[in-house]
């Protein structure tokens, strides 16, 4: 004892205190890298570091202004059991949904899922790991209760230490900008290319908190359009036949403020061009289908015969992505809207008030379609009563709590099958009808135990050449086969499977089947897919299901082009020979003559020519490609920027509202 005492004698107490708070925030940015980060040792852990003992350090000249040890000691310790509580509830989000929720998410569905998934949210916090990884986070606060009354008189700062800690802090923090302005992979990510998910892996939690509360209360420097560089070619052809293009009069004149912004920028975009394919499912019936973490290996011949018929007979899309983004309720919104959910959890919440004038649904609906929207989990989860009623269907959203537990037994998950044979009697006799589904027997987790839907189906999946929990997971999905057998069955026994659309995406890649989940160490997603999982686009790869009884017997339609869920609402549009202007849209119409371009929210994109991953700032050539023009990364890059930047400001300004609410 004597000699810890002697330990934190005179100075040496005033010095050892003003690191405590560095080395804690530190030692938590080091854990969440270790437990989360695709890469653990780059040049950013120096970015993570400095700007640990910047922060640390301005909380301890804050702390210390006082003259009050007693005071200045409780702070301390409050301050660092919440953040370890920070830490531990990003760390346990990203273990449940793999990615971080950012403070729009944790508004926006974090009381959704520590609700709704309380058992799955007890289990993982209180398992092994669980208590091991609290253990970690909470054991410099107990290790300085123990030793914090040695260290009394430490708290109360001299001058001098005082002067010491600012310049530290400032010069800490002035190393971590100019490393990040530096490089020309880190600057981007921390600028123009921000994405929270990103900037939690390269700059640390703090950081990335302080940058995402900046854009909330001021609103990021970053939306702002930038011009593209293109070269103008004069067409001097004459056409044979007058050219038709997917274009409204739409009154863009206003040139001031945010609105005054998007309105030049659409006015600069080149609207797309119809084509064969233009109203080839006029007139038809639409079942449009969001299933829960389906991919494309679950597509059998023999264990999924009908899914196998619907993605084969029907147009074929080897090339597609659903990047994953904020859960469920973000593939959703891309899927329904056409755009990248920018603001997290809150994305598809924010839509309950906006005039939601695009969507499929109000589409058909203005053409005299019945609609509704099903959901066999509870109505209100998301806010789904609020968001659901608000998507064009004439009839509403039915969910369980508000009519579907008249079709569904309360289970988890809920049952597909029950929701699509119990439901399809109300529209059935309705055509033209456009109906909406968000399905839940494909969610994980994926024992006997835990699933009821993979308990159900267990013995039909045990054949296959995979572990026991992927297996549970084929097992879960076996419902969603079973639903759509019962569902195409019906509708050619009513004699309209040739006027009918399956439509089908995924919300998200099965996150459910790892525990840790960071690329390059999703061990179970690997063994589905056949390949160790290294990137987004390995990650997020899928198929799109779009089938209609009148191709089975046509040539096949195969499109080979990189497709994703953004591209879905403008192809339909065009299927379905709505009017629409394609410049509204953030994908494109597969069939038209725009060029192929897939990215996600980390700025990551993939076009015929090759792949970007913004991480490292680096471009891969497509197989084949020797060249590619001059200034086609860096206009694609601006391409992506400002798509993305549209995505933020036509849902921060509901900008279809100024648009056509007036028509």
């Amino acid at each position: 004892m004597q000699k810890i005492k002697d330990f934190f004698s005179g100075k040496k107490r005033t010095i050892l205190f003003s690191a405590i708070l560095p080395v804690v925030l530190f030692y938590y940015e080091i854990l969440l890298r270790l437990f989360t980060a695709d890469s653990f040792f780059n040049l950013s852990i120096i970015c993570t570091l400095v700007f640990s003992f910047a922060y640390g350090t301005v909380l301890y000249i804050l702390l210390t202004i006082w003259k009050n040890a007693k005071l200045t000691n409780i702070l301390t310790a409050v301050f660092i059991g919440v953040f370890a509580v920070l830490y531990l509830i990003e760390y346990f989000v990203y273990r449940q949904f793999k990615v971080f929720y950012d403070i729009n998410t944790v508004v926006g569905g974090a009381g959704d899922a520590l609700t709704t998934y309380t058992k799955e949210t007890f289990a993982l916090v209180f398992s092994l790991d669980g208590i091991l990884k609290m253990i970690l986070y909470f054991l410099p606060l107990a290790l300085y209760l123990i030793f914090s009354k040695h260290l009394v008189s430490g708290m109360l700062s001299n001058f001098k230490i005082r002067i010491v800690s600012c310049i530290t802090a400032i010069v800490c923090y002035g190393i971590s900008i100019a490393i990040i302005l530096t490089s020309s992979v880190l600057k981007p990510l921390f600028t123009s290319q921000y994405n929270f998910q990103v900037a939690i892996q390269n700059f640390g939690l703090i950081t990335t908190l302080g940058l995402d509360i900046k854009n909330l209360i001021f609103g990021s420097s970053n939306n702002k359009f930038e011009q593209v560089e293109t070269e103008d070619v004069a067409d001097t052809s004459v056409p044979e036949v007058e050219i038709l293009y997917n274009k409204l009069d739409l009154d863009l004149s206003e040139e001031t403020g945010k609105i005054g912004e998007i309105n030049s920028y659409i006015s600069s975009l080149s609207a797309t061009k119809q084509n064969d394919y233009t109203g080839l499912f006029k007139g038809k019936n639409l079942i449009f289908i969001t299933a829960e973490a389906f991919t494309a290996e679950l597509i059998d011949p023999e264990l999924t015969p009908t899914l196998y018929r619907l993605a084969n007979r029907g147009i074929q899309f080897t090339d597609y992505y659903q990047p994953a983004s904020a859960g469920t309720t973000g593939g959703e919104y891309q899927n329904i809207f056409g755009m990248l959910p920018t603001s997290g959890g809150m994305s598809f919440k924010k839509t309950a008030n906006h005039y939601n004038y695009m969507t499929i649904g109000s589409q058909l609906d203005r053409l005299g379609y019945y609609g509704k929207a099903y959901h066999n989990n509870s109505y209100t989860y998301y806010s789904r009563n609020l968001t659901h009623v608000n998507l064009g269907y004439s009839d509403g959203f039915m969910g369980y709590g508000n009519g579907m537990e008249q079709y569904v037994e309360n289970q988890w998950p809920q049952s597909d099958f029950e929701m699509f044979s119990g439901t399809l009697t109300e529209y059935i006799d309705k055509q033209p009808f456009s109906i909406y589904y968000m399905s839940v027997s494909g969610h994980s987790g994926y024992s006997i135990d835990e699933n009821a839907m993979s308990k159900k189906h267990w013995d039909r999946a045990q054949h296959l050449p995979y572990s026991d929990y992927v297996k549970g997971y084929f097992a879960a999905n076996l419902e969603l086969e079973d639903a759509l057998t019962h569902l195409v069955s019906e509708l050619e026994n009513k004699g309209i499977a040739d006027d009918t659309v399956i439509c089908i995406s995924t919300d998200h890649f099965p996150y459910g089947l790892d525990k840790e989940g960071s690329l390059g160490n999703m061990p179970l997603l690997s063994e589905l897919y056949g390949y160790n999982v290294e990137n987004l686009f390995q990650r997020d790869h899928s198929r799109l299901i779009l089938w209609c009884g009148s191709l089975e017997n046509e040539e096949p339609i195969i499109v080979d082009t990189p497709t994703f869920s953004l591209d879905i609402l403008p192809t339909l549009s065009n299927l379905f020979g709505t009017e629409f202007d394609s410049r509204l849209f953030v994908g494109r119409d597969v069939f038209s003559d725009a060029e192929p371009l897939v990215f996600n929210s980390q700025y990551d994109w993939k076009t015929n020519l090759g792949t970007y991953y913004a991480s490292r700032n680096q471009f891969v050539p497509a197989e084949g490609v020797e060249s590619v023009p001059e200034n086609y990364v860096e206009n694609m890059k601006t391409t992506v920027r400002n798509k993305v930047n549209y995505c933020t400001l036509a849902s921060d300004n509901d900008y279809f509202r100024y648009l056509f609410e007036k028509q």
